[in-house]
């Protein structure tokens, strides 16, 4: 069958559903979504029953609550992946009078929507125990059911046995419902949509990841262990000449994402992009938007697939935010948005009065959001893979700011100086070509600026800093999170007695040094952002203790998104992340030098005893890569206690001595005879496959 004919086969979507079950139970499960209300014990059955005669006939056997820990990664292959334990359609027959009772196939009610495993064994942040170790998975019913490999797949939300969040879904899905509470407040307060029942917020992910050989891969104990190359130095050519981006994709690389894209269309993802990206061995895939919840789980499911899938043909994906210094690294940009249930997008200018001023509105509370809890959106993408990427002039900076477009941070300072909310003109212009073979173009409202963690594109804003071996859920939670204190602070001008124009000109007044529409990558802008007091929260150690300041648990309180200890447990976690991350990339280094690097210096060198003369400085560079070694055991040997001054230390004392020890062993790579050297080089790994 061909594959747009396969498309949404293997989902349960709202058609299906809706084809599946009996009219009243399909319209009380939507009523009990839209409401929170929980699925009558009645319609549970029901609902099993018509997802396992749906599943069987795809040749479903058994099921998974399929569920996604704070696993934090590294980059590393797996860091994350979904977590998921198969268990078979059957069950005893319980009406059987027989001490060995027969089994049957079936799908009884209630292990489709809860289930229950160990929770002490996944990252915790202290929230389980040995001794407390209880941990539950419920149906996220807004996120689709879907057959993969046989098994039907259920998107869980996973909490402790007192409700707290050990996960990255259920965080997502409370931000979700406060931006839906306070973006109807808001509607209310401003008069507008009267129509909306609701308030959705929608991602769409644009996934970069390299390809390379398999057996270069396993070859590599670095990117084998840590997702990335801990030595190696650069070809003579590697991206310089903009060779590879939007280049015709290499034969089995095309294949591949052939593959991927096949498989993520019948489960349910819009898969509808796929090109090479800047790097050589660098690609891009991403689908079209959807609700952010389910969008997060088709990321989760991407990488799944595109390793499974890679595997098959001797290829290996790699998604760590930097796999090769001095080459750019990976990201995933999160396209995110705000619209009500009748189709209004609070950041699309329309083309009506009410619209644009919605959008100016809207525009207003991010900003407001991200003046008042910047550090917020610096803490989602906090990781030490993706401390490689920020600021490398590659991503955007470690700073946070907002970028709306040149037009439109005119028009905030003629508001802020008594001007209407009208009066942006979002119209898009038209590029004359100046040739009769091809029509004028119509370009964007505002230019694009990739130097922004947060620019505007035309009805989203594009959050840039996302690393590429995250979870979209906890960076997109986060984007919710300040968009709903933004509502909840403009709502609460106006209730207090401020006009609709003069709450936002207020607000914006007060969150205006996050609006920065000039060259994030420019050293000027790091002191301007000083002087206008914007944190630079420039590494993970720094940033991740700024999460659960007394404000921002205040936040998380008050919008009912974290309590004080879930909001402890995240910094843990993020430490611990952060910790294990730089613990083994050190170890993996030197083993990599000590069983590897100093043996291929030793025979290289022996090779010039006849003629010493042309040995060169080979002598000093080899002795240099031992003496460096050495000095990088002894500083692991004294990491200090305490969750923050152990990742103060393998960021501030440890990570020097690794570049320092790499200095020299790329060095020596330069120098060593070709086949001395014990690991595939930069060259071999980005290049066999095409």
């Amino acid at each position: 069958m061909a594959v747009l004919d396969q498309m949404s086969t293997h989902v349960f979507d709202d058609s299906t559903m809706k084809a599946a079950l009996p009219p009243s139970v399909y319209n009380r499960f939507k009523d009990c979504v839209r409401s929170g209300a929980p699925t009558p014990e009645e319609d549970q059955q029901i609902i099993a029953d018509a997802v396992f005669n749906w599943a069987k006939d795809l040749g479903a056997v058994g099921f998974a609550h399929w569920f996604f820990p704070m696993r934090g990664g590294s980059g590393a292959t797996g860091g994350a992946l979904g977590a998921l334990k198969q268990d078979t359609f059957v069950d005893l027959d319980w009406s059987s009078s027989e001490g060995n009772k027969p089994f049957g196939a079936t799908f009884p009610a209630e292990r489709i929507f809860v289930g229950e495993t160990d929770g002490s064994s996944f990252p915790n942040g202290g929230l389980r125990a040995t001794h407390t170790a209880a941990a539950f998975t419920t149906w996220d019913r807004t996120s689709p059911m879907f057959v993969c490999d046989n098994i039907l797949r259920i998107p869980c939300a996973f909490v402790t046995q007192k409700g707290d969040a050990i996960d990255e879904k259920t965080i997502l899905l409370r931000s979700g419902d406060a931006v839906n509470r306070e973006g109807m407040r808001l509607l209310k307060n401003i008069s507008q949509d009267e129509g909306a029942t609701c308030i959705h917020s929608y991602l769409g992910w644009e996934q970069e990841f390299f390809v390379v050989s398999a057996d270069l891969y396993q070859a590599r104990p670095d990117l084998v262990n840590c997702g990335r190359t801990l030595l190696g130095a650069l070809p003579t050519r590697n991206q310089q000449g903009d060779l590879n981006y939007f280049a015709p994709v290499p034969a089995s690389v095309d294949t591949l994402l052939g593959n991927i894209r096949a498989e993520m269309l019948k489960m349910g993802c819009s898969m509808c992009v796929a090109h090479n990206e800047v790097a050589p061995g660098q690609h891009e895939m991403s689908p079209i938007f959807c609700v952010a919840n389910a969008s997060a789980d088709y990321n989760v499911l991407f990488m799944e697939v595109a390793q499974r899938e890679a595997g098959k043909l001797g290829l290996a994906v790699l998604f760590h935010e930097k796999p090769f210094a001095g080459i750019n690294g990976n990201g995933k940009h999160c396209n995110w948005s705000i619209g009500t249930d009748t189709g209004k997008n609070f950041f699309y200018p329309g083309k009506s009065d009410s619209d644009r001023e919605l959008f100016v509105t809207g525009v207003a509370c991010l900003a407001a959001g991200l003046a008042d809890h910047n550090e917020l959106i610096r803490c989602a993408v906090a990781s030490a893979g993706n401390d490689h990427r920020l600021g490398a002039q590659e991503a955007p900076p470690a700073i946070m700011s907002l970028y709306p477009g040149p037009g439109f941070e005119e028009h905030v300072d003629a508001i802020i100086g008594g001007a209407p909310l009208l009066g942006y003109k979002a119209e898009k212009q038209l590029a004359d070509l100046r040739t009769r073979s091809a029509m004028p173009v119509p370009t964007n409202i505002e230019d694009r600026n990739r130097t922004a963690p947060f620019p505007f594109c035309g009805n989203r804003f594009e959050f840039r800093a996302v690393g590429s071996s995250q979870n979209c859920a906890f960076p997109v939670a986060m984007c919710n999170t300040i968009m709903a204190a933004g509502m909840s602070k403009l709502s609460g001008l106006i209730e207090g007695g401020l006009s609709h124009r003069d709450a936002v000109a207020k607000m914006l007044a007060t969150a205006r040094p996050v609006i920065f529409t000039g060259n994030g990558y420019a050293q000027e802008w790091q002191v301007e952002a000083q002087k206008r007091g914007l944190p630079n929260l420039r590494t993970t150690p720094v940033a991740a203790p700024a999460f659960n300041s007394a404000k921002n648990k205040e936040l998380f309180s008050a919008l009912n998104i974290l309590s004080e200890a879930e909001t402890d447990s995240r910094v843990e976690v993020m430490l611990e992340a952060y910790n294990t991350a730089l613990t083994i990339e050190a170890n993996t280094l030197m083993n990599m030098v000590n069983t590897g690097i100093l043996p291929a210096c030793a025979k290289d060198l022996a090779s010039y005893a006849a003629a010493p003369s042309l040995a060169g400085d080979r002598a000093t560079c080899y002795n240099s890569i031992k003496t460096e070694t050495a000095k990088l055991a002894t500083l692991l040997a004294s990491i200090p206690s305490g969750l923050e001054e152990e990742a103060q230390y393998l960021c501030e004392v440890v990570k020097p001595q690794m570049l320092a020890v790499r200095s020299f062993a790329d060095q020596a790579e330069g120098l060593m005879e070709k086949e001395l050297y014990p690991f595939p080089t930069y060259q071999e790994i980005v290049y066999s496959h095409h």
